[in-house]
């Protein structure tokens, strides 16, 4: 930049967006599109004041005319907020309360045992010093996620757990929620009245119409669980109301085809919305992967096409959500974090989130545990018996994860334009290539989330009025209608 600038220039990355146009995104989380010409000018320093894009970005804190330093201040503040998720340490502690599960399904992430291993339920002793463990936590919000297997198959570890958290809060006061985390065909009607009295959100799994879920989800038994799903959906929504009950659903190659039909069968059951989720390679997924994988690119283009699809819905007077775009629209739109934990920088493994198994054991993410069951327990941080909180969280392989997990530091995302508003993965990164840090940008994480991103950043330059306002009643959970009416 020439001495004669007349204005100074603050950190952003930069990258091709289509053609000779540019995107750019500083450390505030404020984007910003520019042809190559301008972007050339701006980092020459030659851009001139008159120059259309000057006064957007100074007020995007991309250059500064004046007032260095509380411009800066400004960025500081953006940038704190956006790594808040630091501050309020582990909230989400999630529970193997067995590894046994009365389903058979193909992509099994956690290698699921027969109903009959009872060696592998958590003892209740177990899932109460678990709930003591996550009290400890400095954090005022505090989730207990109840995980398998299927975990309504340990019914007394459960509510043994949510008893301990009911008594511990009474002092500790914390804001308590509790996520059972169910395929829903063993629950009866005195487990739903349980869940209901305690406040315990259902989150289920569905992968589509009747043929779609039956393909892959099956009873050990033999038989398709469609039909138990649906009678069981409605016995809990009936007994626990229909807002305390959500479904996520698992991309397959089998799906993969057919996620606008995914997507009719949610809205035809009354879900709001949808996470189209694509497969881990963790467990039987990884093992089956040859049948039931696909190239990451096919999943961003099927994605994108549904998507669209989506919004078309909306604008048609269908309200209805997808909540990964939602997440990275959250996090391009405000300047707040969200707790997805792969899209925090350090990694929310071990720090936002963390998981108690079966025997006591303690992994940073769901994904670590299922790491174990592949026989690998690399990032096994403690146990809540032998270990203290200290040595469980301040240990070294938490230590690590942190140290390697900084996207802001990290060669290949360093530099990347999406940054400000992604993370990493680094359980995923040692799974592939038995580095913490990994490699990229050619890892699927990299592959999916830059695909997508792009896809985003496209609608949001193109910004069609219409779109943006789906976008934003997405990420402000106010109708389409609302947000028309109030201009947001």
């Amino acid at each position: 930049m020439s001495a004669q600038a007349p204005y100074t220039l603050l950190p952003f990355q930069f990258g091709r967006l289509r053609g000779e146009e540019y995107l750019l995104v500083n450390e505030a989380g404020e984007y910003h599109f520019m042809t190559r010409n301008s972007l050339e000018s701006l980092v020459d320093g030659t851009l001139p004041a008159e120059n259309s894009h000057f006064d957007e970005l100074r007020s995007k804190q991309f250059l500064v005319t004046r007032d260095l330093a509380g411009t800066l201040d400004m960025v500081a503040t953006r940038y704190r907020t956006r790594k808040h998720f630091i501050i309020n340490s582990v909230s989400l502690h999630m529970m193997v309360l067995t590894v046994r599960c009365n389903q058979d399904c193909q992509y099994c992430q956690v290698s699921a045992e027969s109903d009959e291993a009872n060696q592998y339920d958590m003892a209740p002793e177990v899932a109460e010093k678990s709930v003591e463990v996550a009290f400890m936590s400095p954090s005022p919000f505090v989730k207990i996620e109840f995980q398998g297997g299927e975990p309504t198959l340990n019914w007394d570890a459960l509510t043994r757990a949510v008893h301990k958290a009911e008594e511990l809060n009474k002092s500790k006061k914390k804001v308590l929620e509790f996520v059972l985390c169910t395929n829903l065909t063993g629950v009866t009607t005195e487990k739903l009245e349980f869940l209901r009295d305690h406040g315990v959100c259902i989150s289920t799994s569905l992968d589509g119409p009747q043929p779609l879920h039956d393909k892959n989800r099956l009873l050990r038994k033999g038989g398709g669980t469609y039909d138990m799903f649906i009678a069981n959906l409605q016995k809990a929504r009936d007994i626990c109301g229909d807002r305390q009950v959500s479904a996520l659903m698992t991309t397959t190659v089998d799906n993969i085809n057919h996620l606008k039909e995914v997507v009719e069968e949610y809205i035809r059951l009354g879900f709001p919305g949808i996470f189209i989720r694509s497969l881990n390679p963790y467990g039987l997924a990884a093992e089956n992967a040859q049948d039931l994988g696909y190239p990451m690119e096919s999943f961003t283009k099927r994605y994108e096409e549904t998507l669209d699809y989506i919004v078309e819905l909306n604008l048609k007077g269908k309200p209805f959500t997808e909540y990964f775009a939602t997440i990275l629209l959250s996090r391009i739109l405000t300047p707040f974090s969200t707790g997805f934990v792969d899209l925090q920088s350090p990694s929310g493994a071990g720090i936002s989130s963390v998981i108690y198994d079966y025997n006591g054991d303690v992994y940073p993410a769901d994904e670590a545990r299922m790491l174990s069951r592949m026989g690998d327990k690399r990032f096994l941080m403690g146990n809540v018996f032998t270990d203290s909180y200290k040595d469980i969280f301040g240990g070294p392989v938490l230590r690590e994860i942190v140290a390697k997990s900084i996207v802001e530091i990290m060669p290949g995302c360093a530099s990347c334009v999406y940054r400000t508003y992604c993370g990493a993965d680094p359980i995923r990164n040692y799974l592939e290539t038995g580095d913490v840090m990994g490699r990229r940008p050619g890892s699927t994480f990299c592959k999916k989330n830059m695909a997508i991103f792009e896809s985003l950043f496209r609608k949001l330059r193109d910004a069609d009025d219409d779109v943006m306002d789906v976008f934003w009643s997405w990420v402000t959970r106010r109708s389409l209608q609302e947000v028309r009416r109030e201009g947001l």
